[in-house]
């Protein structure tokens, strides 16, 4: 084993320096020989050299890379410069390391501040663009899978679908309950210490039911499936990604789509109205009870004040914007978990995406509904 060992010997041939590989170039007997190589080369630059490898009797890509290196180092030109000796297998080898020996990019460094400003805005631009048209992509083909479910229902799985409705919907409205209870009572709680001041305190159950019914009930159930159910949906196709199960699923001739996107979005769509009607009717009772604790406005007269004062369309104004909402966070969400890469890193970082995504864009349509109703005074 200790005669087999790899090494070296130099030699000039007519001027031209001749390096002489003999013994074994694998891994484990090649030790200590790097160095010596690094400080040959340094030495040798500019000079023609050949390296024979006649003497090589076993050559693994640890090897092959030294002399390879070695030999590229002198940095010669000439057709005087070759590698000799080799056989089949030694010649392949080294030929698949000649094209992999080349140095590592490095990204250019910017010494000016305003120039990395704007080229991380312009990058950041461009992977913004090509990420919305992917989702547009994403959204056109859920369209069309939805489509072709309509046309034949049987292919429709009801059993998953359902499964979401409890999960995403049911499940979320004890949380959903009471952060509108809170925020209702926060809001005429407010709105009393300000119209006290003007001795209006009567106008408290306008304020807490125009608000309530109009925006806050279905955008605080907006945000909090977006962050409760949008990322768990990500969570869960990503994590069926990193399994491979979607790639079974193509392999056993089944749609992802249809299979895992269509049942989650079909049900938050049904649900999210729901949490939203719920959330407007707790938002409502957490005011009423502020009023009748904070300002002796009685249950009662509250009721029958909001029915004097507060029309239909505000009611219906929130509740139009549910189904929208509840699109976008589970087309989003099933989105980012469809571009999962396979690594938990990459999970997470789709994860975050599909609630910050879903939150932008829950309240750039809550701007354009509020602008929407402007124009037709609804």
């Amino acid at each position: 084993m200790r005669d087999s060992a790899a090494h070296f010997e130099i030699d000039v041939d007519d001027g031209i320096l001749k390096l002489v590989a003999v013994g074994d170039w694998r891994v484990r007997f090649i030790k200590g020989l790097d160095e010596r190589l690094r400080d040959f080369a340094d030495d040798s630059v500019g000079r023609d050299l050949i390296i024979d490898m006649s003497g090589v009797e076993h050559l693994d890509t640890t090897g092959a890379m030294m002399l390879q290196r070695t030999f590229y180092a002198c940095d010669s030109r000439s057709d005087a410069s070759q590698i000799t000796g080799a056989n089949e297998a030694h010649q392949a080898l080294m030929a698949q390391i000649r094209d992999h020996l080349g140095p590592c990019h490095i990204a250019p460094f910017h010494p000016n501040a305003f120039r990395g400003m704007l080229d991380r805005l312009g990058r950041g631009v461009e992977n913004t663009y090509k990420a919305a048209i992917e989702l547009l992509e994403f959204v056109g083909y859920t369209l069309s899978v939805a489509a072709r479910v309509l046309v034949n229902p049987k292919r429709m799985r009801w059993t998953s679908t359902v499964h979401h409705m409890e999960e995403a919907g049911l499940d979320a409205l004890p949380i959903v309950g009471l952060m509108s209870f809170l925020i209702g009572a926060v809001v005429a709680f407010m709105g009393a210490k300000i119209l006290q001041l003007f001795n209006a305190d009567i106008f408290t159950v306008e304020l807490v039911g125009i608000s309530v019914l109009r925006e806050f009930g279905v955008l605080l159930a907006a945000i909090l499936v977006a962050g409760r159910s949008g990322s768990a949906f990500t969570a869960q196709i990503g994590s069926m990604k990193i399994r491979e199960e979607i790639d079974a699923m193509r392999v056993l001739g089944l749609d992802p789509i249809e299979v895992l996107v269509l049942p989650r979005v079909i049900a938050l769509v049904i649900m999210l109205p729901v949490l939203a009607f719920a959330a407007a009717m707790l938002g409502m009772i957490g005011g009423g009870l502020v009023a009748w604790l904070a300002m002796d406005i009685s249950p009662a007269l509250f009721i029958a004040r909001t029915q004097e004062t507060i029309v239909l369309n505000h009611f219906w104004a929130g509740l139009i914007k549910a189904p929208f909402f509840a699109f976008v966070i589970s087309i989003i969400g099933c989105f980012q978990g469809m571009e999962v890469e396979g690594s938990a890193e990459s999970l997470g970082q789709r994860t975050t995406l599909s609630v910050v995504q879903a939150l932008f864009m829950v309240i750039v349509l809550d701007a354009f509904f509020a602008m929407f109703y402007l124009e037709i005074d609804f």
